[in-house]
């Protein structure tokens, strides 16, 4: 369950020759069509664990209105195979791997059912999700998506290398920028591992979301890298972020050329920035500690908020049986399922009260408590126009001025504010 977000831009020219049946044809019967679905879902073992017990579940009590399910079809990206097939007119009804970025560019294309139009789409959705919800809706007030699970990411740290280096593994000094910064020197220093934290430091649109996008949600309690359509880190909060970063490459206390394996699991950095997919990934291999993103001055972590790293689920217009569509979606979502896919995947469920409605779970498995909790502070990307065009024109300024040291930090955060104000404004 390594990070499966490796996703382009939406708006990729290659079209896929797709055979998958949209759920009857294409052209859409609207929100009252009946019968037969095919719905996609993601690649992992996991989640292929938890989709075939859904459909098996809902196939055995609506002899009507069968699923059809299939893993997500091969491609250079998720987002540029559910591109193809929208152009195509053979989406699915429903994938199970949307994610929020790309659905700016899916709605665009006239690909996505308003689930607002359902009768009560609105309803459910709020009701599930409370106001994490609200980030999830575009700009017409409607929603063109399910908000459905997140991983919201936090730091990792091993805790052996951690009390090699002379640092107290327990109770790592890792709050504020400054002890964060300190505790990187030791590590450096005392020769544990090559660099303290290494995310990586390649150009692609989204990696910005593991570096600087959670810090920056949780120095500003929770805001968006656009909102009201203008840009909102040419700051004093988006500064310290960058300068905070900048400073770990800077002193090489963070890499910033690529490294061809996993830095964390290898021992070559002593720190990850990670959602709760990597309790699996490092279980049983590494001695590690969770907590929550450091902030310019500490912030206490039941008011710390982070990324996301959400995936959702979309309703494709292709799809004929919207009606049974709507249904599933419902279905996949309920209180049991959404336990189920805690239980198979420990991905949280974009659902309000988590910790309480799963509480059985949480206190036997105290590792995920943390994630549970940390869900209901959770940033998204911005749901506007252009948007994986902002966050690329956003990483190439990051990359040169923070990464690489090669323009000036407050230069950067002005012009890529600029830059993509003109983007969120549809220009």
């Amino acid at each position: 369950m390594r990070r499966r977000i490796l996703i382009t831009a939406a708006t990729a020219t290659g079209i896929l020759a797709l055979t998958a049946c949209g759920g009857g044809g294409g052209g859409g019967g609207g929100t009252e069509g009946r019968g037969e679905i095919t719905i996609w879902y993601s690649n992992n073992e996991s989640e292929i664990a938890w989709g075939e017990q859904m459909v098996e579940a809902w196939n055995s009590e609506n002899p009507d209105e069968q699923i059809r399910a299939q893993e997500i079809p091969a491609g250079s990206s998720s987002e540029e195979v559910i591109g193809a097939a929208i152009t195509a007119g053979n989406a699915p009804c429903l994938i199970f791997n949307t994610s929020p970025a790309a659905v700016p560019g899916f709605q665009r294309q006239g690909g996505l059912v308003n689930l607002s139009e359902f009768e009560d789409g609105d309803d459910y959705i709020t009701e599930r999700s409370g106001e994490v919800a609200e980030q999830y809706r575009s700009e017409d007030g409607d929603f063109y998506q399910m908000p459905w699970k997140s991983n919201p990411v936090v730091i990792f740290y091993n805790k052996a290398l951690f009390e090699q280096a002379g640092l107290d593994p327990e109770n790592p000094a890792l709050s504020t920028y400054d002890e964060f910064v300190q505790t990187a020197r030791t590590l450096k220093e005392s020769g544990v591992a090559d660099f303290a934290i290494n995310p990586a430091p390649t150009s692609e649109f989204f990696q910005s979301w593991f570096d600087f996008y959670p810090l920056y949600a949780a120095q500003t309690g929770g805001t968006q890298l656009v909102e009201e359509g203008e840009a909102t880190f040419d700051d004093e909060n988006g500064t310290a972020v960058a300068e905070f970063w900048r400073t770990l490459y800077a002193e090489q206390l963070a890499g910033n050329e690529q490294y061809q394996g996993d830095a964390f699991a290898d021992g070559y950095a002593a720190m990850a920035i990670v959602g709760p997919w990597a309790i699996n990934v490092y279980g049983e291999d590494v001695d590690w500690g969770a907590v929550p993103v450091p902030t310019q001055d500490g912030t206490d972590p039941a008011e710390t908020w982070t990324f996301s790293d959400a995936k959702n689920v979309g309703m494709f217009t292709a799809c004929e049986n919207q009606a049974t569509a709507w249904d599933v979606l419902k279905f996949a979502t309920s209180e049991e399922q959404d336990g189920i896919w805690l239980e198979e995947t420990g991905q949280m469920p974009l659902r309000q009260d988590l910790s309480e409605t799963y509480a059985d779970f949480f206190e036997a498995n105290p590792a995920y408590a943390l994630f549970g909790d940390q869900a209901a502070r959770t940033v998204e990307v911005p749901n506007v126009p252009n948007s994986v065009e902002i966050w690329q024109a956003f990483r190439d300024g990051y990359s040169r001025a923070v990464i690489f040291g090669e323009d000036d930090v407050q230069t950067f955060l002005t012009d890529s504010a600029e830059q993509i104000n003109e983007l969120a404004a549809g220009n």
